[in-house]
């Protein structure tokens, strides 16, 4: 299956990650479109995370901003650690019910303490920063940085990311300093085409978030779609009836070609996706196996490039 699809990231020692990895904001964190905004219960949470690896996911990406989610991958997953690449970030904290951001090396260091207490692990596979308001500021400082490397060299961590786009993301890769980035990347966002392959060019793992386009590319945008832009919103309708029929059947259409579309990337080595319902997991797997006609592939990908 193309979800279950070993990518390999060089900079990470070969590691090789599925296409499809798990991200666990929504286990985690009120988060959503709609009214579908609560985080699951312990019950459901703890099936998300195993239904995730028994459907043969191997990435779970998480942040120390995501309230629950550590707690609850330690809860329900570590027994199962070494069947998972483990990703997690930091910078952004946790404080119910929001979070604040502090990138100082003691913060960092801390962080970083606590989240492999939570995660019930000696070791988290990769520790990305998780950027706020001011990243430029944080990579002038440096203090976040080295206090990740300072972790790494203790053993608490084994390699280094960054979650930024643009120009910033350009200037993450080129330092040298960090085996993976995560990028937003999807059919109606391309804004980090060229960071991907510069990454891939230099050895540096791809993970990709957003790719579902924070719901535009699900049926959860049928629900509120007065909410995206007009420009948006004129080429979402004109791909549903480039696609045709039932509007609900078309949106599936519309996220099985988006995810072609990240698939045929061959600098993307994983994309995130988050779920709180864990029958979701196998219907995207499913979604990527859907069958495309090329001719409407380029129509739908020209409408929205």
């Amino acid at each position: 299956m193309r979800a279950l699809e070993k990518r390999t990231i060089e900079r990470m020692d070969h590691t090789q990650v599925t296409f499809l990895g798990l991200g666990a904001l929504e286990i985690g964190r009120n988060w959503g479109m709609g009214t579908d905004t609560e985080r699951p219960d312990e019950h459901t949470a703890g099936r998300v995370l195993n239904e995730a690896l028994d459907a043969g996911l191997n990435l779970i990406d998480t942040a120390s901003a995501y309230h629950r989610s550590e707690e609850r991958i330690g809860q329900f997953v570590s027994g199962r650690r070494n069947e998972f690449v483990l990703a997690s970030k930091c910078g952004e904290h946790s404080c119910e019910p929001g979070t604040y951001y502090d990138f100082s090396y003691e913060a960092v260091t801390r962080s970083i303490d606590e989240s492999l207490r939570k995660l019930r692990t000696d070791v988290i596979d990769l520790m990305q920063i998780h950027f706020g308001p001011d990243p430029e500021a944080v990579i002038r400082n440096g203090e976040t940085v080295r206090a990740m490397k300072d972790a790494q060299k203790a053993g608490k961590i084994r390699f280094l990311g960054a979650s930024i786009d643009g120009k910033l993301a350009e200037e993450c890769i080129r330092s040298g300093d960090f085996d993976v980035m995560q990028m937003a990347y999807n059919l109606s966002n391309r804004g980090n085409e060229a960071n991907i392959a510069l990454a891939r060019e230099r050895g540096i793992g791809v993970l990709v978030r957003c790719g579902m386009g924070n719901g535009l590319f699900t049926p959860r945008v049928l629900l509120s779609p007065d909410r995206l832009s007009e420009d948006v919103r004129r080429r979402l309708f004109d791909s549903l009836d480039q696609i045709g029929g039932d509007p609900e059947q078309a949106i599936q259409t519309l996220m099985a070609i988006n995810l072609r579309f990240l698939y045929e990337n061959p600098g993307i080595s994983s994309v995130i996706v988050g779920t709180k319902k864990p029958e979701n997991i196998r219907k995207n797997m499913a979604l990527l196996e859907q069958k495309t006609e090329d001719g409407l592939y380029a129509r739908i990908c020209r409408i929205w490039s």
